[in-house]
């Protein structure tokens, strides 16, 4: 029998040439949807299988093509920031349309990579903040997610670094907070590895479901502190 599928949207970011390895060690055939073929050799370098696919302008159906038979989907795409129209269109559009075409190709299990502070920053961020669209389009994705019939989960980590994974987190709560307060200095980082290593865990564990997980690297294991 042929292993269960994950679908990576955003294949050839850091987080999710991370996660691959760990997905395929964990025993699922992962597939990465690119925009560019150029970075087909990344994505196999990675454990994954290249599926080019602007998500960008690609529609629900050819998503729900895409997803067809998966296990899981996992929504870890976004424009980068600078362009306000395109982090609209990346990270809120082409997310719910995702998230559609999962619900469309009968895939129930999606994780989306958010933000520790998406719950409150677009209440308390000048609209003329440059982070201003970024922090609308993740609210309104995260949002919009919590409304679906998905069994989903939205992982909050804080400022993403490239340390090494350690496998141990530190929960924060819904506003990003720790013990009521605002996280200071390296107490915000979550590295990216610990990131990839949290959607391996929930997709494996099939932990945190319709739950959002807000997180920052700590000193509790991940099963222990998802459990």
């Amino acid at each position: 029998m042929s292993a269960e599928r994950v679908v990576i949207l955003g294949g050839h970011g850091k987080i999710a040439l991370l996660a691959a390895p760990q997905l395929t060690a964990a025993g699922y055939a992962v597939e990465s949807v690119i925009r560019n073929p150029e970075q087909s050799g990344d994505v196999e370098a990675a454990g994954g299988t290249a599926v080019v696919l602007d998500i960008e302008t690609a529609t629900v159906d050819q998503l729900a093509e895409a997803f067809s038979g998966a296990q899981a989907v996992v929504f870890s795409a976004g424009a980068g920031g600078g362009n306000p129209e395109r982090t609209r269109a990346v990270d809120f559009e082409a997310a719910v349309r995702s998230m559609d075409a999962a619900e469309q190709a009968g895939v129930k299990r999606f994780v989306i990579v958010s933000y520790s502070r998406a719950s409150v920053d677009v209440g308390n961020l000048d609209s003329e903040n440059s982070f201003y669209p970024y922090a609308q389009a993740k609210h309104d994705a995260d949002e919009h997610l919590r409304g679906t019939g998905l069994d989903y989960t939205i992982l909050g980590p804080g400022m993403l670094t490239l340390e090494p994974a350690t496998g141990q987190i530190r929960l924060a709560a819904s506003d990003g907070s720790l013990d009521g307060r605002d996280p200071d200095g390296e107490e915000r980082n979550t590295s990216r590895g610990n990131v990839a290593a949290v959607i391996t865990h929930v997709i494996a564990a099939n932990a945190a479901v319709r739950q959002t997980v807000n997180f920052y690297d700590g000193d509790t294991a991940i099963a222990d502190a998802l459990a």
